[in-house]
């Protein structure tokens, strides 16, 4: 039973099988060692041992407990010992090869007093001191030859020791023996001679005394101030008691309790199954610790941290500033690597890579570089940044990715509550107007701006205003579907309408310029079919673009943090296709618009149409290039569309019946007949003759059926024109009403044609 072998190769059970111990393994030792490594949270250290087999092996332990921890070894050095005596220049290229890895401040060294001290000698040399923070094993902390004359080198050390307790009476016992009262420890007359350095009488020659010049009395005292006694004494007495009490155990089995001294059946005593009582001893030894034998046959893994410091200037000590047993580390506190600098260096290769860093590795898993991930990456591992799919960024510490938050326009949104109060005001004042026109249905302002035409025009106008509240609808089939359909829809009903309207003046007055033939299809049921025409391939449009371009919901994103909820075709031009057809229908009112601008003032509807239609266009010129420019934010596309709806609604609206509905609400005195008549005055040329003829005055007659005549052709000759009487003139002569077109079919159809 050993008491101070810790080599690992001794738990060899099949190679010394009957050998045990009672301080603890090597093993054990290095465990504790990567402890505190992983106490400083270090990852990047050196490993200096010594060669012999309590260094090599305790290297093997500590290299393989470092890998299990994946801290990395930056150097590994090794001190002679078995092989020869080394020289200084050696243990300088050693202090050199360390202070090469500068980042590798942490050191452990494996080894015994006599080669650290001299590797402390070297750290002095080459002006490192201070630079590394030693680990060390029981081999040399708190022992002299280490660390005496060397204090600044070694301070900050930490070492682990056996952790063994102060043996109780043993010193005052070993202060009073004497070379009198110890004559059975043959070597105590030589200890006694070096400590007191004289030369007993009658001792043995050794290479020592015999240059002491004095002679010893054997009543020196020893001073128990200056006295350091061995602090590992427990396992000398746990190892004694161990076999005290396994064959105390063993005698009283075998030889029963009553047998004095040693039974036949102990003589001789079988080693095997002496072995097995000292493996299961369990007592409580001199130093009040218990005790007990591990499986593989070593003692207790219990170790003393020490930490060499400087308490103030000048002056060192080893302190026990923790534990470690069972495998942890416990009451670790208090450590101090320097008087001016209490915490002990970082010993890392590479810094640890902050949050959204990806580590990359280089020649070790402790050495590496950080890149910091874009913005829209996260860190799937710590080694790797990846992007995060559309529509989702990385969280804060990128750790994975997070759904941006899906937008579309709500009804609860600025934008849209301001569009459908907008259409709401519109359709109150579409419904107004159309009862106003209902009720004056049978008035002359109403017949005069064309009931059924106008009727139509309110339905589409009607239809703008309500296209913004399917427009803010949450995108669905449904909803873009009614989307796509609708937005050319409402516009054809209302264009195709006053584009009815201003064809119908301009064929009338075209025709009148040139024949008393009455146009076709200037009757109310021929305008209605043209009008339901226009309508019908709008329609006819809309449904192709459905069928070939089916309707459904999309995600969009202008950008790579934006998230957008859509129609298909509210990207890019699509939604053009159903306005094409609309501002195709708008060009050709306005240039009717603008050919009817010289009809007689008489009938100003055409006017009100120009209004409508000029600033129709000013609208769409300036929605089309703000619909392109913001492809960007489908909201405020979404948003910008409703507004020029409106507003092209609103437009007509206000242009077309604003004047009707002053006359009808205000001047109902003027909404009569007679209010309609007026004056026009002509002057024609004779075709014979080619001389002007005098003005021709044409005055409603109330006798005649219809109510107002568009074209008349006065006589070409002059002699016919002046056998007419005042009150022929009067009779043939006929009045162009200010607004009614729909009676001018029957004028023209009829024979009373004075000439």
């Amino acid at each position: 039973v050993s008491f101070f072998s810790t080599s690992t190769d001794l738990s060899n059970r099949d190679r010394f099988p009957y050998f045990l111990r009672t301080i603890p393994s090597d093993v054990n030792q290095a465990q504790a060692i990567v402890e505190l490594v992983r106490m400083f949270n270090w990852s990047y250290v050196s490993v200096v041992y010594e060669e012999s087999s309590y260094g090599i092996q305790g290297f093997n332990e500590v290299e393989k407990f470092l890998k299990l921890q994946g801290i990395c070894i930056a150097r590994t050095e090794k001190l002679l010992k078995d092989s020869g005596v080394p020289s200084e220049e050696f243990y300088d290229k050693i202090v050199n090869n360390l202070k090469e890895s500068k980042n590798a401040r942490g050191v452990i060294i494996f080894a015994s007093d006599q080669e650290v001290g001299e590797l402390m000698k070297a750290v002095r040399r080459k002006g490192a001191t201070g630079m590394f923070s030693w680990i060390g094993s029981d081999g040399w902390g708190a022992r002299g030859l280490a660390y005496l004359d060397k204090e600044a080198e070694v301070e900050g050390a930490i070492t682990v020791q056996p952790l063994a307790y102060e043996v109780a009476g043993f010193k005052d016992y070993f202060l009073h023996l004497t070379p009198f009262n110890n004559d059975r420890n043959p070597w105590f007359v030589e200890y006694w001679e070096q400590h007191f350095q004289c030369k007993f009488p009658g001792s043995s020659w050794t290479p020592y005394n015999s240059n002491y010049n004095t002679t010893c009395t054997g009543t020196e005292r020893i001073d128990p101030e200056t006295f350091i006694m061995e602090a590992q004494l427990q396992f000398v007495s746990d190892a004694i008691l161990a076999f005290a009490y396994a064959i105390h155990n063993m005698h009283v089995n075998v030889c029963g309790r009553s047998y004095v001294g040693v039974c036949p059946a102990m003589d001789p005593i079988d080693g095997e199954q002496l072995k097995n009582y000292l493996l299961n001893v369990n007592f409580t030894g001199m130093s009040e610790q218990h005790f007990r034998f591990l499986s593989n046959g070593d003692g207790p893994a219990r170790y003393r941290i020490l930490n060499f410091r400087q308490t103030f200037l000048g002056k060192y000590e080893w302190k026990t500033v923790g534990y470690f047993d069972n495998g942890r580390l416990f009451d670790v506190q208090d450590l101090r690597f320097q008087l001016d600098e209490p915490h002990h260096p970082s010993s890392v290769c590479s810094r640890t890579c902050g949050p959204g860093e990806a580590t990359y590795l280089l020649d070790t898993q402790c050495c590496w570089t950080c890149a910091k991930c874009h913005t829209f990456q996260y860190l799937p591992t710590m080694y790797e940044c990846k992007d995060c799919p559309y529509g989702w960024v990385p969280n804060a510490d990128k750790t994975n990715c997070v759904m941006i938050p899906i937008l579309y326009l709500r009804y609860d949104d600025g934008m849209a509550i301001g569009a459908m109060v907008f259409s709401a005001l519109g359709i109150l004042m579409t419904g107004f107007v159309t009862v106003a026109f209902i009720r004056y249905n049978d008035t002359p302002v109403v017949k005069a701006s064309g009931r059924e035409l106008s009727f139509v025009l309110l339905f589409g106008i009607l239809l703008c205003y309500s296209m913004t509240f399917i427009l803010v609808l949450k995108p669905t089939n449904f909803s873009c579907g009614a989307q796509k359909f609708g937005i050319g829809l409402c516009f054809s009903i209302c264009y195709s309408a006053i584009l009815t309207k201003t064809n119908r003046i301009a064929r009338i007055f075209r025709a009148g310029k040139r024949t008393a033939k009455r146009p076709k299809f200037i009757s109310p049921k021929s305008q209605l079919v043209i009008c339901g025409g226009i309508v019908a391939f709008q329609n006819v449009v809309g449904a192709m673009w459905i069928l070939l371009r089916p309707p459904e919901p999309m995600m969009y994103y202008a950008n790579r943090d934006d998230h957008q909820l859509v129609c298909k075709d509210a990207v890019g031009g699509y939604n053009m296709i159903g306005f094409t057809y609309p501002i195709i229908l708008v060009i050709v009112c306005t240039i009717y618009a603008i050919m009817t601008r010289k009809i007689p003032e008489a009938f100003n509807e055409s006017k009100y149409i120009g209004f409508t239609m000029y600033t129709t266009c000013i609208i769409w010129l300036a929605f089309v290039p703000i619909y392109f420019s913001t492809a960007y934010d489908i909201k405020l596309r979404i948003a910008t569309m409703c507004y020029s709806i409106s507003l092209s609604a609103t437009v007509a609206l206000v242009c077309m019946f604003t004047p009707k509905m002053y006359v009808i609400l205000t001047h109902s005195d003027k909404n009569v007949r007679k209010s309609f008549a007026s004056n026009v005055t002509r002057t024609y040329t004779s075709p014979s003759t080619g001389t002007a003829s005098r003005p021709c005055t044409y005055t409603s007659v109330p006798t005649q059926k219809t109510n107002t005549v568009e074209l008349l052709k006065p006589a070409m000759k002059k002699s016919v024109s002046n056998k007419l009487s005042p009150s022929q003139e009067s009779r043939t002569g006929q009045s162009i009403s200010t607004q009614t077109l729909d009676s001018m079919d029957d004028i023209l159809s009829s024979k009373e044609i004075a000439l």
